[in-house]
């Protein structure tokens, strides 16, 4: 559907029925399929032919959704996961190993975060943490000999700095090594990252793409830019033979465009199993059906409620991207013109307690540890999500203790604005 707009691959993309097919993508719930002779199922083992032989690591109703995903973000290539969290893990784990090391940006999700800082590294995997508007010396200084990867958030959560992705994918690709974006919050709906020189994008489906807090999911997707073959010597993984798959180099056998999913899913799905539910990705797909339409209304809601914010005088500060005057309001505007997300991040004044009081005095948005969702919720980061980082930290990811994450839902802007008006005049 390349000669499509983005809005109509929304509706149609990844899947198109044939005479007296269903309409809608079909949910494939089973875990096993079946072949006529050994000799066929051994062809899908040795990765000589295309199917499927067990959902642990494909399932057809996850490829469709998938391959949806893939043309709303422009890419050769793409793979659903169970989570977002299990998506960033995949992309960096597909090609660093231990001993090896990331550069990462220090405003990413503290669920990342702690991934990265914590588990990855009993795992052998160093990161290097940098701000996002760091200088150019700085960033420099960050990257290693054995440096695999840059890995940032387009807006990042809930800090919601943006990215500067060209000049991240520069400095990346000076180094031989791919950006790595998480888009989770601009959605290919307001930004393309691979428009912009990034090679990997991760989702957490959960948000935005999924819409309406049904289904837990992931995705990972490959623009097929990065030339693996040209730094071989880095990515043994897939320039090398793998023993396991009788010898097969990934990059020579699935191109480009294809030896980064392919090893993924191979190898790592295989291993791990941290499959989509084909249920889960039916739900997925239905709400990509109106990303195009809720993130147009999330973005409008978001900008009124910043702007009631901006001026309320019992809040300390706002910050939402897509605001003039916003400190990223500059690069939001070249990487997203079209709108930035709903989340808006903002202090209450006296800190921590009255942050924590005006929550409980909102009657529409509810506390949640969600996000993006098609219902206004909030959460206090320091509290909940960030609660695993000291002060420094928290201070590094852009986290105040007086800090409220709101993000606003798809209903009416007025309805909204006036329940956080009577939230904040009760504290």
């Amino acid at each position: 559907m390349s000669d499509y707009s983005i809005n109509t691959k929304c509706v149609q993309g990844g899947y198109t029925p044939g005479n007296g097919e269903p309409r809608q993508i079909p949910i494939i719930q089973s875990t096993t399929f079946k072949y006529a002779t050994s000799e066929d199922m051994g062809k899908l083992f040795d990765l000589e032919a295309s199917g499927y032989f067990y959902t642990r690591l494909q399932n057809p109703t996850n490829d469709m959704v998938a391959a949806k995903i893939c043309e709303l973000e422009g890419g050769t290539a793409a793979m659903l996961t169970s989570s977002g969290q299990a998506a960033n893990f995949y992309a960096i784990f597909n090609i660093a190993n231990c001993g090896d090391h990331v550069v990462a940006s220090s405003t990413i999700y503290g669920g990342t975060y702690n991934l990265f800082h914590v588990t990855m590294r009993k795992m052998g995997i160093d990161f290097t943490f940098v701000e996002p508007d760091c200088s150019d010396e700085e960033l420099e200084a960050a990257f290693r000999p054995n440096t695999k990867a840059v890995f940032g958030e387009t807006i990042a959560n809930p800090a919601l700095t943006v990215l500067d992705i060209e000049r991240f994918a520069k400095a990346a690709h000076d180094h031989g090594v791919p950006l790595i974006v998480d888009n989770t919050f601009a959605t290919p709906i307001n930004c393309r990252p691979f428009e912009w020189g990034c090679d990997i994008v991760t989702h957490s489906t959960t948000k935005y793409m999924d819409g309406h807090g049904a289904g837990v999911g992931g995705c990972i997707v490959d623009s097929g830019k990065f030339d693996w073959m040209a730094h071989a010597d880095k990515f043994p993984g897939l320039c090398t033979p793998d023993d396991s798959y009788h010898g097969i180099t990934y990059a020579e056998k699935f191109g480009q465009g294809g030896a980064f999913i392919t090893k993924c899913t191979a190898q790592l799905m295989r291993d791990f199993g941290s499959i989509q539910s084909p249920q889960n990705a039916f739900l997925l797909n239905l709400g990509l059906e109106s990303l195009h339409v809720r993130m147009a209304r999330h973005c409008e809601n978001g900008l009124a409620v910043a702007k009631f914010l901006k001026n309320h005088p019992k809040v300390s500060f706002v910050t939402y991207p897509g605001l003039e005057g916003d400190k990223y309001y500059e690069l939001a505007q070249k990487y997203m013109p079209n709108g930035t997300c709903g989340v808006v991040s903002f202090g209450v004044k006296g800190g921590r307690k009255a942050a924590e009081a005006f929550m409980k005095h909102l009657k529409l948005a509810a506390i949640e540890t969600h996000v993006a969702d098609a219902r206004t919720c909030c959460l206090h980061p320091a509290s909940a999500t960030h609660r695993q980082m000291n002060d420094e930290e928290l201070v590094a990811a852009g986290i105040t203790a007086d800090l409220v994450r709101m993000s606003c839902g798809i209903e009416d802007a007025a309805d909204l604005i006036a329940d956080i008006g009577q939230a904040l005049d009760q504290i």
